[in-house]
């Protein structure tokens, strides 16, 4: 009796686990591309069609991966759709519309776009003490103000920089096998994700991501700033949303003021569908890439259906639900 309890015990609790949620993830992941092959042979299983899938998860996993050090923190991050908007724009006025600087150097004014504006919110968040939800949601309407502001309400094309178009579009492994034309776009989100998987896993910052998440009160009596590191954290999502902004830009060759709204609820979609914890204190980067995956696979396999879009909002919403219950029982079963 006693061995059967235990052996019962043993398998609830590998059930609802957090590398659990990981693997369920990651078989719904499979679970989705057989079928959607199964019913649309012709046009989903193709190297196209698969190409389209890691290209239109690219953005939205970059996005992901910084939400998923706030979320860790038990924090949240309602910007981050509008602060790639604000970077993708202010690459633009750097490199096309206003001061025509190199390349590059308007990449680095994306990417510091973001990441100041990130510091802003966790200067917010944790000098001020701001709830997350509220800071967050006032740097989401500054930022898509300053959007508009900035392009003057239009688009602000790359055309005389061609070289930015191949940050995300160009193919390096395409070019020495040319039957795989894996865009650098995605590459790009694969090298983040293992950056980010090293500082949560390696880091100082990531340790104290994991404490602040889990007891933020005895993190702080233990004499570390709290204040200091939550910054920090908050800085890098942004930097990640500055990023994010900079593949989208690449992507379209264009900065669009009005893109971004709606991008926040995607990031953190996958964030919850990979396992992570929104009470924080859990989560991990692999976790967060597959949930970026069954997102972006799901929106496809149904796009090739003829779901409506509305309907493919719906099924989203549906598997976030299922995936914080999931945490839910996790976490009254510990």
């Amino acid at each position: 009796m006693t061995t059967q309890v235990a052996q019962s015990r043993s398998i609830k609790s590998l059930f609802t686990s957090e590398a659990s949620q990981r693997f369920l993830a990651f078989g719904g992941l499979i679970l989705l591309f057989i079928m959607f092959s199964l019913f649309s042979p012709q046009f989903f299983p193709t190297m196209n069609n698969v190409m389209a899938i890691l290209l239109s998860t690219a953005v939205n996993a970059v996005l992901a991966l910084g939400v998923t050090f706030v979320i860790i923190t038990g924090g949240i991050d309602l910007s981050v759709g509008t602060l790639m908007t604000l970077s993708a724009v202010m690459a633009g006025v750097f490199i096309s519309k206003e001061f025509h600087v190199p390349v590059p150097l308007g990449v680095l004014v994306g990417l510091g776009t973001g990441a100041l504006c990130g510091l802003v919110n966790g200067t917010l968040i944790s000098r001020m003490r701001i709830p997350p939800f509220i800071a967050t949601l006032g740097m989401m309407y500054i930022a898509k103000g300053l959007s508009l502001v900035l392009s003057d309400l239009a688009p602000i094309y790359f055309n005389d920089a061609p070289s930015f178009n191949k940050i995300s579009m160009g193919s390096v492994v395409g070019a020495i096998f040319p039957a795989f034309p894996i865009p650098n776009a995605v590459l790009i989100m694969f090298a983040a994700a293992i950056v980010a998987s090293l500082i949560l896993s390696k880091t100082v910052l990531g340790r104290y991501c994991f404490a602040i998440g889990s007891n933020e009160e005895a993190t702080r009596l233990s004499g570390v700033n709290v204040a200091t590191w939550k910054t920090a954290i908050y800085g890098l999502c942004g930097l990640y949303a500055g990023l994010g902004g900079i593949l989208m830009a690449s992507r379209l060759n264009s900065a669009q003021p009005a893109l971004g709204a709606g991008y926040e609820l995607d990031a953190i979609a996958a964030v919850v569908i990979g396992g992570t914890s929104l009470s924080g204190g859990e989560g991990s980067i692999l976790g967060t890439v597959i949930g970026a995956f069954v997102i972006s696979t799901l929106s496809n396999g149904l796009r090739i259906m003829s779901v409506p879009q509305e309907w493919q909002i719906v099924v989203t919403g549906a598997i976030v639900i299922g995936a914080v219950y999931l945490d839910m029982l996790r976490r009254r079963r510990e």
